[in-house]
């Protein structure tokens, strides 16, 4: 599991209805959500994938769109 980064962390807690969804996900949706921000190579990539983070909690997805999977995950889902 990745740990949260201290911007999504930031971005979350201004956020009050997309914290709210955050703190109803999965720890395995929010590791999704993790690992997408955190491959980001690029600052201003990174930066958009926190908004759209906190947009697509508004909107109650709650998986990253577009997003194939953490690939740090073992395969048993850990």
């Amino acid at each position: 599991m990745h740990k949260l980064p201290v911007d999504l962390r930031n971005a979350l807690i201004a956020n009050p209805t997309a914290l709210g969804a955050w703190t109803d996900i999965t720890p395995l949706a929010r590791n999704e959500f993790i690992c997408w921000v955190e491959a980001a190579k690029q600052q201003m990539t990174r930066e958009r994938r926190i908004r759209r983070t906190q947009e697509e909690l508004e909107e109650g997805q709650r998986r990253p769109c577009c997003w194939p999977g953490c690939t740090h995950r073992e395969r048993t889902g850990r």
